[in-house]
């Protein structure tokens, strides 16, 4: 670049001697003299130029030095200050509370390890055989229902179900998050009979009964949800939904019917299964299962014995909420999980499953929560189950828009 100015400059004073000879009609040795004042005059212009330039590079180089000594200088006071912070420090405690923790997770390491062995054991012996050489039966409900079966499908006949409902809250403010519905039975007036009095047998006759009641409850639910929908205070439902159901197609198919016909509101809609009951799920009911949540519908773990779960699974197979009974976590939390119990609800938020304590019934269990962190409850100490709000009701006309056999 220096190269071209400098050429310039000598075309330049060229030029002027030149056209001094022809036009002025100087002598040449005074053409050749006025070129090179000229020549003479832009180097020197040039050599300012650049001498300006590079100062103002240097002043600017400088400002900048000087900021980043600045920046080093506030990042080696902060840097000290730590260092001192953390000299003061008394680690040993610490360490304690890491070593403790690096104990549970071995814990948990060992429990994951011997599940995974015992599985793998299973499937290489393959199905438990009898006696007589034939796979070991399931296991028989031996409750018995206080309530006939045949005066069941009578009341079923007459109208006799009545949908109340549980509210579950959030701690401490109580607020209202969802609704448990409960099918109860009215026999009399004004007297109940909750489901474990009259829930059938699981056996060939009793599965029908059951899948019938299912059906009715999920009707049931659809259009409450639908109503407070429209009256612009939506609330969330759980629904109980047992294996009687998804065991059977033809009964997926109707429930699964409503929910095509009504996925709008699906989305607050919940299905409470057992967790006793989704441990031993087959391939069939765990593609209900997929079915259901296909629609937009939630799935809760109900009355889980343990909290040792892969709760990454959980929610990639619909689960939203978790609940487990709060007598159990209060006064004995190690049986449920290996965390602390100020830490698992959080955990478990981290895949978007809700924990909940069911079957609160004190006021110190409510505080024992509170300190646990716990968000969310449900129980005769919260609010026992009850009739619908009055918006939430039968109204005229109020049918589905599902056309499903019934």
């Amino acid at each position: 670049m220096q190269a071209l100015i400098f050429l310039l400059i000598g075309l330049s004073g060229v030029g002027i001697a030149a056209a001094g000879w022809y036009a002025l009609g100087i002598s040449v040795i005074e053409a050749v003299l006025a070129g090179a004042l000229f020549s003479l005059l832009g180097l020197i212009v040039h050599e300012r130029a650049a001498r300006r330039q590079a100062e103002v590079r240097l002043d600017k180089a400088l400002t900048d030095l000087r900021s980043l000594l600045a920046t080093d200088a506030r990042a080696g006071h902060v840097l000290s200050q730590r260092v001192k912070v953390l000299d003061d420090l008394d680690m040993g405690g610490r360490m304690d509370v890491v070593e403790a923790d690096m104990s549970v997770l071995g814990t948990v390491v060992r429990q994951v390890a011997e599940a995974v062995s015992e599985l793998e054991s299973q499937a290489a012996r393959g199905p438990s055989k009898d006696a007589s050489g034939g796979e070991s039966a399931p296991l028989t409900d031996l409750r018995i229902p206080s309530v006939p079966l045949p005066v069941l499908r009578r009341a079923l006949e007459d109208g006799s179900l009545v949908h109340h409902a549980e509210p579950i809250v959030t701690l401490p403010q109580r607020r209202l998050v969802a609704y448990h519905m409960v099918a109860r039975l009215e026999l009399e007036e004004s007297v109940f009979s909750d489901p474990p009095d009259y829930m059938p047998v699981r056996n060939a006759e009793g599965d029908i009964v059951i899948r019938r009641l299912e059906r009715i409850c999920t009707e049931q639910a659809i259009r409450t949800i639908r109503r407070a929908r429209m009256n612009g205070d939506p609330v969330k439902l759980w629904l109980d939904m047992s294996r009687a159901s998804l065991s059977s197609t033809e009964a997926m198919d109707q429930i699964v019917a409503i929910l095509s016909a009504n996925r709008a509101v699906n989305p607050d809609l919940c299905f409470a299964i057992d967790a006793a009951d989704w441990l031993v799920l087959d391939k069939s009911e765990q593609r209900m299962i997929d079915r259901l949540v296909e629609q937009g519908v939630g799935m809760v773990l109900r009355d889980a014995p343990s909290l040792r779960h892969d709760f990454s699974n959980l929610s990639r197979r619909g689960v939203r909420y978790v609940s487990v009974d709060a007598r159990t976590f209060t006064d004995s939390p190690s049986r449920l999980t290996d965390f602390h119990s100020a830490d698992i609800d959080d955990y478990m938020k981290r895949f978007g499953i809700d924990l909940v304590m069911s079957n609160v019934r004190t006021e110190q269990q409510i505080l024992t929560l509170l300190d646990d962190r716990i968000r969310l409850a449900l129980g005769p100490a919260i609010g026992p189950a009850g009739p619908l709000r009055e918006d939430l009701r039968e109204a005229e006309n109020d049918t589905l828009r599902s056309a499903a056999a019934r």
